[in-house]
Formats: C-alpha cells, sequence, structure tokens
C-alpha cells in the first residue's frame, strides 16, 4: 500500500469479546507500520472472568480498559460502547484512520460510516470474519497471518542462533596443528580422521531441531498464539494471485507495459482489502512480484517496475 506516516494518528479499538489477548502485541506492531496509535482501547466486561487473559495484556500494553457491564445476560453491549466511543472520535476529529480489530460483522455499518467521513478504516480479525465487514473497511489483515509471521521469524532466529553455535564450536586450526607436532604421517592422518569425526559429532549436537518445542509460558508462547493449519480449514488466500497481479499491472501501466510497484500496491488494496503478501509466503510485495515467473521486473532509479511478459512481447511485436 499506501505510504505510511509517523503523523498518521490511528485509534485503536478492540473488542475483547472477539480477540484473543495473545494478539495485541502484534496487532499495535502491525498498526505502527500505518501510523502512530495515539488512542488504544478495549472494550469488554471486565467484571467477569471471561476476560481475565486480557488484564495484564492491557497494563503491559498502555491499552485502556473501557467497562461496559451486559445488561442482559447473552447481550453483547460491548458493541454499543464501541459504536459509540468510534463516532465520539470522529467529531473529535483528532484521529485519521481507525483501527477495528473484531471478527464481528455488527461493525460493518460504523466502517463504511468513518469511510463516509473521509477516514481511513482498517479491520484485523479472523480468517472467519464474514465478508461483509472485510469489505467495508479500506484494508483488512488477518490476525492469523501475523501469528505465522512472528513463528516464521522466531524460527529463522532459532536457526541463525543454531549456525553461529555450531560455528563457535568448531576447533581453531591452530590447536590442531599444535596437536598433530611430532606424531609423523600416520599419526597425523588419525589425527585428521579424529578431527572430522569430532567436527560432524558438533555440528549433529548443534543442529535445531525442526520444531523445537516451546517451554510453557516463554515469551513466544506470550505474544504469539498458536498457529494450525488443521485449526483454519480456510486459511488458503481467497485471491487468484496471478488474476489479480495481471489486472492490477494492466490498469495502471503505462504505454509501455510498465507499472512501478507502489501504484500495482495502491490498486491491489482498493480492489482486494485483505490482499497481503504475507497470505503468499513473502513479507514484502517486492519479493512476491520478483518470484513469479509471469512477470519481469526492473529498477528505474529507486523506483520498482514491474511488467507483464506475455503483454510486453505482444506489444514489441506490434
Amino acid at each position: 500500500m499506501t505510504s505510511p506516516s509517523a503523523g498518521t494518528r490511528i485509534a485503536v479499538l478492540i473488542d475483547c469479546d472477539n480477540v484473543s489477548p495473545s494478539y495485541a502485541s502484534l496487532i499495535l506492531e502491525e498498526l505502527a507500520s500505518h501510523g502512530t496509535p495515539t488512542i488504544k482501547r478495549a472494550y469488554g466486561d471486565w467484571t467477569t472472568t471471561n476476560l481475565n487473559g486480557w488484564k495484564k495484556t492491557l497494563s503491559t500494553l498502555a491499552i485502556q480498559p473501557m467497562l461496559q457491564i451486559a445488561n442482559t445476560v447473552g447481550k453483547n453491549s460491548s458493541d454499543s460502547a464501541l459504536i459509540i466511543d468510534a463516532m465520539d472520535l470522529l467529531w473529535m476529529g483528532n484521529v485519521d484512520t481507525f483501527a477495528i480489530v473484531s471478527s464481528d460483522s455488527d461493525f460493518t455499518r460504523l466502517a463504511m460510516r468513518l469511510r463516509e467521513s473521509g477516514k481511513r478504516v482498517i479491520g484485523l480479525g479472523a480468517r472467519k470474519t464474514p465478508a461483509s465487514l472485510r469489505n467495508a473497511v479500506d484494508q483488512f489483515v488477518y490476525l492469523e497471518l501475523l501469528a505465522k509471521a512472528a513463528e516464521d521469524e522466531q524460527a529463522e532466529k532459532r536457526t541463525g542462533e543454531a549456525a553461529d553455535e555450531a560455528e563457535d564450536s568448531k576447533p581453531s586450526g591452530r590447536s590442531r596443528s599444535r596437536g598433530g607436532r611430532g606424531s609423523g604421517t600416520s599419526g597425523a592422518k588419525r589425527k585428521a580422521e579424529t578431527k572430522d569425526e569430532t567436527d560432524a559429532a558438533a555440528a549433529e549436537e548443534t543442529k535445531p531441531a525442526k520444531e523445537p518445542a516451546k517451554p510453557a509460558g516463554s515469551r513466544a508462547d506470550d505474544v504469539t498464539p498458536a498457529f494450525s493449519d488443521a485449526e483454519h480449514a480456510d486459511d488458503a488466500p481467497r485471491i487468484n494471485l496471478q488474476s489479480a497481479l495481471v489486472k492490477a499491472i494492466n490498469a495502471t501501466s503505462g504505454d509501455d507495459g510498465w507499472a512501478s510497484l507502489g501504484v500495482i500496491g495502491q490498486h491491489l488494496s482498493r480492489t482486494h482489502v485483505d490482499f497481503d503478501p504475507r497470505d503468499f509466503g513473502f513479507r514484502k510485495l517486492s519479493d512476491l512480484v520478483e518470484d513469479q515467473s509471469y512477470l519481469q521486473t526492473r529498477t528505474e532509479g529507486r523506483t520498482m517496475e514491474a511488467a507483464v511478459k506475455a503483454r510486453r512481447r505482444r506489444r514489441a511485436e506490434g
């Protein structure tokens, strides 16, 4: 997307009845790339035990709890409180972007109303979020994607640390040469064989397991919810990637068939509010585009551009 600005003021409104506290830090980290969360509020009935998991998180992340006692059993009165606060903030005029954190379609009309008033609205929720809410916002971010990205980052970190430990555990060349002094040719050969066996054993010991088990209560467990493909049967991206990219380039390219990556990203955000490169295994749009065999890329100055290969050939032949 759109270019983030630190001066963009974001109101973060969290429906705690529909969001796990495990996502809280990931949500704020994601929103930091869109601006500055100047207002952070969490809505729920804090007199019950249902939201106990949120209480420590609110204090740690400086999120203001907004108490809304349920007047009727089985009715969620927090939704109304969130909507009223959002409208108050709209008329106060000190917010540029609203972030609605919920998977509840009851906030669809609120999102539409905020956008009608010229505000940008970002939705964050689970895969199960109804299409009505997803299509009512400017951009929708799946919480499962944030969790998966955090897990991948942790895995890369563990792999890198294990590789560093393996490198550090190798004996230095100087100590090996001293050990072989005066041993003769056969002794040097035995030393070399012993050294190879030692290095292999050290590498095997320091090799990380495919999926190391995380101890209960570890920091990763505290901030990253477990992600299981079995638990989310519909986790596959809903977007036909090739069709979306080709249409975006065709719609934004010049006469030569090339379009800047920034403009392509903006078009994708408008046509597919839940488009996210992380849904396809890439952190950035540039990495995703470069990996597509049907596209070609180039850099003009400091701007990356992309074009459809087949389209370029047809125009060249014409």
